[in-house]
């Protein structure tokens, strides 16, 4: 079992685990179908999709299943997206979203940098993971500043409901390799 940290402090972002008291603001950036657009998820229509969310978060964290964080400024704690991995043996992959009002600002790199060192700095993981669709190039933009490579694109790879429900998308596969 993993022991990630409850909480990624980066100069302008907290990482930290969801309470129930953020389902407002989860909600708030999950309903936007431009947040939504390349997700695997329907974007949210209604604020008791996220009942008990905080708890099901919390069960898969303690089971090592997966480990999310919510993306906060540090001057309001508000939440202004979400960040995740899930390790596998000698590999992690690791996805994210913001909300529209905070694009632009490099948030989503900074919070992908941390999640990324915190992984790349775990001995047992050598390949670390992400995908997006092949459309989405603000996601191809992030992975490349964190130095992955694109090793691959898997051709109707994910459902994008909000895109095109039920069809199959392509996406590009990023990875980094441990070398040493």
């Amino acid at each position: 079992m993993h022991h990630p940290p409850a909480e990624i402090v980066t100069p302008r972002l907290v990482l930290r685990r969801s309470r129930p008291s953020d389902t407002a603001a989860r909600f708030a950036f999950g309903r936007d179908p431009e947040v939504g657009r390349y997700m695997d998820w329907a974007v949210l229509t209604d604020i008791g999709q996220l009942d008990g969310a905080a708890e099901r978060n919390a069960a898969k964290w303690n089971s090592g299943e997966e480990y999310a964080w919510l993306i906060t400024l540090p001057d309001t704690d508000q939440p202004i997206g979400n960040i995740s991995c899930r390790i596998d043996g000698h590999s992690a992959d690791f996805g994210y979203l913001l909300s529209t009002d905070h694009w632009g600002h490099g948030y989503a790199t900074e919070a992908a940098q941390a999640v990324f060192d915190w992984l790349a700095g775990l001995p047992e993981i050598v390949r670390i993971w992400a995908t997006c669709d092949t459309d989405n190039a603000a996601s191809i933009r992030i992975l490349e500043k964190l130095a992955m490579t694109r090793e691959a694109t898997l051709r109707r790879w994910a459902i994008r409901p909000n895109l095109a429900p039920g069809v199959p998308r392509d996406a590009h596969m990023y990875v980094w390799i441990r070398e040493d």
